[in-house]
């Protein structure tokens, strides 16, 4: 589940539109250990979860407390006209505090006893290769395609396994082109969890102009669906301190071979969703309203492809209003403490409404959803970088649209630390 993806298109047009230089990347490596890189990011997590009016013989309340920690180790490139490097991921996730009646979280992978384990590991690596300005990567890595995104909501993220290739060849472009074979869950230590067989993804970025950029991508993945995905971001500047962005994404899903996704009356998918947003700033303040539509059989499907594989505006904490034939609305505000004097200091709040979702029971589903976000990152100090952030989520829906859930009142405290070794 995700929230807004302009910062994602944003690094993409960064990192089109920093080939500025007549040498390649690959011409100015400095060489493997001299370019490497080593980074430790803490992760401190209370996730808390009250189903409110569900009924007595379900649980009616999950809560669990974890601390995660996050290694990756980026090598430099060799020097030559074909640079090798490797990449190194290493994760570790600690139960502080849970119980069998309160399991459930998606933090912890749970046992056969219905209890979270009290620990449990992952890891991976991968060998690059770069030539010019163009980098193959094989092995485990973290996605950001709009057509497969690997999810970090949780205590430690989701690991892809496969292939991509990345190229910045021409100024403004990027290209992605990849083959994945698995996915490794947030909870889980198991490669082929989500049970991916094969994912062939292709597409790219490209930015007309500092303010105006494109994307568009295609993918297939075997036995559940082939997509497309496009967009349209535009910013508008109007003085130093005011400016308007519209942001348009547009998915198209069909049911691919033995089409193990299904719509909830058992059609095959064949739909569209998309999602027009716009937000204006003035100083401090950022003022956002959106509209998302599904049309066609089925709901936008995704998770097998990645669990941040919906860059669609309404989706956001708890529901994605992606469901058959919905419509939803959205209104935020955001504010950025920095102009009173109190840098690092952030606030957001939302409210998403949907209505006609064609789900089991009814074809008028309605469902609200209201999110409030606080966060505070140190600037200096020892300690700088290290953030605060408490996310609070109210959801409600007389129709069960989210799977099932017609009341939803969620918590999460975090503290993250991320640390630069090398």
């Amino acid at each position: 589940m995700r929230v807004m993806k302009w910062s994602m298109i944003a690094l993409a047009v960064a990192a089109g539109t920093s080939q500025l230089a007549i040498a390649s990347s690959q011409d100015e490596s400095k060489g493997f250990i001299e370019d490497s890189k080593l980074n430790v990011k803490t992760r401190m997590l209370y996730f808390s979860r009250d189903f409110r009016n569900n009924p007595h013989d379900e649980k009616s309340r999950v809560e669990e407390t974890g601390l995660g920690f996050l290694g990756t180790y980026e090598s430099g490139f060799t020097q030559g006209t074909v640079g090798v490097g490797i990449d190194a991921i290493g994760m570790l996730g600690l139960k502080l505090d849970s119980g069998k009646g309160r399991a459930g979280t998606g933090l912890f992978p749970t046992g056969s006893d219905g209890r979270s384990q009290d620990d449990y590991s992952k890891g991976g690596g991968a060998v690059k290769f770069r030539v010019s300005d163009t980098v193959l990567k094989v092995g485990d890595q973290f996605t950001a395609l709009p057509v497969f995104a690997t999810d970090d909501s949780r205590l430690l993220p989701e690991i892809a396994q496969g292939a991509l290739i990345t190229s910045n060849e021409i100024k403004g472009l990027t290209l992605h082109a990849g083959r994945f074979t698995s996915l490794t869950a947030q909870a889980e230590t198991n490669r082929d969890s989500l049970h991916l067989k094969e994912a062939d993804v292709v597409g790219g970025t490209y930015a007309f102009t500092d303010s105006l950029s494109t994307s568009l991508y295609y993918s297939k993945v075997e036995d559940y669906w082939r997509k497309y995905y496009a967009n349209i971001n535009w910013a508008l500047p109007i003085s130093d301190k005011q400016g308007l962005v519209f942001d348009f994404n547009i998915y198209d899903t069909k049911s691919d071979g033995a089409a193990l996704y299904k719509a909830f009356d058992g059609d095959k998918l064949d739909n569209r969703a998309f999602s027009l947003s716009g937000a204006y700033n003035i100083g401090a303040h950022t003022f956002t309203v959106a509209y998302q539509k599904v049309t066609g059989d089925g709901d936008y499907g995704y998770g097998v492809d990645g669990g941040g594989t919906i860059f669609l505006a309404n989706s956001i904490a708890r529901s994605d209003f992606n469901a058959e034939d919905e419509k939803s609305w959205q209104a935020r505000y955001d504010l950025n403490f920095a102009e009173y004097g109190i840098p690092g200091l952030t606030f957001m709040t939302r409210y998403v409404r949907g209505t006609g979702a064609n789900v089991a029971g009814t074809d008028n589903g309605k469902e609200w959803e209201r999110d409030v976000d606080i966060k505070y990152v140190l600037q200096e100090g020892p300690a700088k970088d290290l953030s605060f952030r408490v996310r609070q989520a109210t959801y409600r829906s007389s129709d069960g649209v989210y799977y099932g859930s017609s009341s939803i009142d969620e918590l999460r405290l975090i503290v993250e630390y991320p640390l630069s070794i090398l």
